[in-house]
């Protein structure tokens, strides 16, 4: 049980975690508008090129070991460094050598990057008390500003420095873990499960919580498809599918990114008051059929019906992270490495297989596909158990 006093929620400590979230993903997102100006740097092809960002998501699957060693640690230092760390291996990227120095640096930010969004959303709890869904909206309201700032952060940097100038950045990370530092040094992060439950084990955790973990693989995987499709191929498909100009398009993404944002900080308070299981079935039915109404609208309809959908499309993800602080009453950070090593699995499966059916089908029939395979979600949705109040 909960000491009472612990049931408040901090605003002033969410909100800072939060802010490092969007300070950390704002220095993780500067490969994509760096990328045009590396290749020329180095000379290579857009295939060669590619492979950095395998190489910067590779760290992503140990973060079931990374939770392993922060069960064990005082993991709220790695939500302290971190920052520091991503905003000095990022800002280099301008000034790196070599293709290698570059594929380095993007690996070294993989590190980082899990390293950080392991143990906290788990913090957050701490801090959130008895309103676990309202602090995983904060935090994740900083994640989706980040890909919004994020490159107008480097380009700007890039127009006044130029690319051997954006080490500059580096000052805004180091303040930032040295706030951090003052701020968050004495929270414990799994304090609540020192004694006794920590002995369960991690395979023991592994085979109690299996169930559990296959409906997240449902979720997460139907859904994926149409949201990966959208934030990977949504300025293709209006420039190249519906004839918009390029500016549309580009418009187009930075706006549904931003109502995603949106989407985030209300979807967590509604899952406070009307559950989680109810919030993501209604989203769970109500996301494909706006999914529909835009691939068969356009011009200026296509752009309202792309905000709303973009409210929805994002909503799951801070109901997700408060469910499963929810369950995981053991082992809390552990569960929520399993958690985005499976979100991450997703992820990454359903950007190539949508970019696939994009080659075979065109993307406005993938949208279409996307939102009837995006149903798939419901029946994983209404085999989760309702919190008891």
């Amino acid at each position: 049980m909960e000491k009472e006093g612990n049931k408040k929620f901090k605003t002033s400590d969410v909100i800072l975690i939060s802010s490092s979230h969007l300070l950390h993903d704002i220095y993780s997102s500067f490969l994509a508008p760096l990328r045009p100006l590396l290749i020329e740097k180095f000379g290579i092809s857009l295939a060669l090129a590619s492979v950095w960002d395998l190489v910067q998501r590779i760290p992503w699957f140990l973060n079931p070991f990374i939770g392993m060693i922060a069960e064990k640690t005082a993991a709220r230092y790695f939500v302290i460094i971190t920052p520091a760390v991503t905003a000095v291996s990022m800002s280099l990227l301008g000034v790196a050598d070599s293709y290698t120095m570059v594929a380095v640096l993007l690996f070294v930010m993989g590190v980082s990057s899990a390293l950080f969004h392991v143990p906290s959303p788990v913090m957050v709890k701490k801090l959130a008390g008895s309103y676990t869904g309202r602090g995983m909206s904060f935090f994740m309201f900083g994640g989706e500003m980040a890909r919004t700032l994020g490159p107008l952060v480097i380009t700007g940097a890039v127009s006044i420095w130029g690319l051997e100038g954006t080490w500059k950045l580096i000052p805004f990370g180091l303040l930032a873990s040295l706030i951090l530092y003052y701020k968050l040094r004495n929270i414990q992060i799994s304090s609540d499960v020192k004694h006794g439950e920590r002995s369960t084990g991690f395979g023991k955790i592994i085979k109690k919580y299996f169930p559990f973990f296959m409906i997240l693989v449902g979720i997460t995987l139907f859904r994926s498809i149409m949201k990966s499709g959208l934030t990977a191929f949504l300025p293709t498909y209006f420039f190249n599918e519906k004839g918009e100009t390029l500016w549309f398009a580009n418009s187009a993404l930075a706006v549904f990114q931003l109502a995603g944002a949106v989407g985030t900080i209300f979807a967590g308070p509604v899952s406070d008051k009307i559950g989680r299981k109810t919030t993501l079935l209604v989203v769970s039915f109500v996301t494909p059929l706006l999914m529909f109404l835009f691939v068969i609208s356009s011009g200026f309809w296509s752009f309202v019906v792309l905000i709303i959908l973009g409210l929805f499309v994002f909503a799951p993800s801070p109901v997700l992270l408060a469910l499963v602080q929810d369950v995981s009453k053991e082992l809390p950070v552990f569960m929520n490495s399993i958690y985005l090593t499976i979100s991450f699995v997703s992820s990454a499966v359903a950007v190539v297989f949508a970019g696939l059916l994009g080659d075979w089908l065109g993307l406005e029939k993938t949208y279409l596909i996307s939102s009837l395979l995006a149903l798939g979600a419901v029946p994983f949705v209404l085999m989760l158990k309702k919190k008891r109040k």
